[in-house]
């Protein structure tokens, strides 16, 4: 008698216990799902979720799919000081800033992707280029060490909430209630705008050239490296396709303009090395397919007296505010005059469609 009551008093405590897990399960999954920390029920008229996370790999999707925005420029985080609102006055639409830090060109085309299928009648789109482009070997570096989440990139809602079920997803969560309630503010604007910087108020010429000498360029060669023809031919620069099939997506309507971004001349590929042959080949490459879809090309990654400057500059690749907006108006400019840039801010390696 006494085993058997032991064997009873066992088992009601496993159904108890498993009862209270599974209680447990539902609530904390009721309440992500309720908060909804990556926007998943995200559509036009709806409310956006506030981006409560910094991998924007995860938050900006839901941006395009709230039908808010029918403009945007895609790229890294060379991007991001883009204002969205000054793009809108230079090139016409309601733009929202989808610059990922870090993110491959791969990733940057998941994100056009998604823009293009939920947007049937974009007005303005911007793609910022890095040398990343020109990498070959960007097919064998599709992903960097941030998670990248496939399915919130595509159509099926059954693949979604399956993804929820994670203490990522419960953070996030945490911090949207937090919200909420008004104890925490937003990570990232509902447009994508951010100023990540710091405040150019306290900008430190000394402390920026420590970062911008932590970057020293190869040495020259004692020969220059130069690709013939055959040379150039040969190169397989894989990213490249990726940008002509998106591009073959965006209706002739819409205004579409490529643009290098500014970096300091310490991250340009230096004159002679086999760095600097394969950028002119991926340039011209990348001017052949603006060409080719009608797209305007802007190369700010020049040697400029902007490039050239270090008081222009956090770090290598990342420019002031100030910058930022001469390049949004170089951008408007380069596309109504379809003419390099007077004082060499700018060239245009292709001028936009009529």
């Amino acid at each position: 008698m006494t085993e058997l009551a032991d064997d009873r008093v066992w088992r009601q405590f496993a159904v108890g216990f498993a009862a209270t897990a599974l209680g447990l399960f539902a609530l904390l999954f009721g309440f992500i799902v309720i908060m909804d920390p990556f926007g998943l029920r995200a559509a036009p008229g709806r409310p956006l979720t506030p981006i409560m996370d910094v991998n924007q790999r995860f938050m900006y999707p839901q941006l395009i799919r709230s039908g808010r925005y029918d403009s945007a420029v895609f790229g890294t985080s060379t991007v991001r000081l883009l204002d969205p609102d000054r793009l809108g006055r230079a090139l016409g639409g309601r733009f929202m800033n989808l610059g990922m830090n870090a993110a491959t060109p791969w990733e940057q085309m998941q994100l056009a992707n998604l823009f293009l299928q939920k947007n049937t009648t974009p007005k303005s789109l911007v793609f910022g280029l890095d040398t990343t482009w020109c990498e070959e070997d960007a097919d064998a570096k599709k992903l960097t060490f941030r998670a990248f989440p496939p399915w919130l990139y595509d159509d099926d809602p059954l693949n979604d909430y399956p993804e929820l079920v994670n203490l990522t997803a419960l953070e996030v969560a945490g911090r949207v209630a937090l919200n909420r309630l008004g104890l925490m503010v937003a990570r990232i604007p509902p447009n994508g705008y951010e100023i990540f910087v710091p405040d150019d108020a306290s900008y430190d010429l000394e402390r920026a050239r420590f970062h911008l000498n932590q970057w020293q360029p190869p040495p020259a060669p004692a020969r220059p490296v130069r690709l013939d023809r055959k040379g150039a031919a040969a190169l397989h620069l894989p990213a490249l396709a990726w940008l002509g099939d998106t591009l073959a997506r965006v209706p002739a309507s819409a205004s579409v303009t490529l643009a290098f971004m500014p970096n300091n001349v310490r991250a340009q590929p230096q004159a002679g090395t086999r760095e600097a042959a394969v950028d002119r080949v991926c340039k011209d490459r990348i001017a052949s397919i603006a060409k080719h879809h009608g797209a305007a090309l802007v190369d700010f990654r020049v040697r400029s007296p902007v490039t050239e400057e270090d008081s222009n500059y956090w770090d290598p690749l990342h420019y002031r505010i100030g910058i930022a907006n001469r390049v949004v108006d170089g951008l408007e400019t380069a596309r109504a005059t379809g003419r390099d840039a007077p004082d060499g801010f700018y060239r245009v390696l292709s001028p936009p469609r009529p």
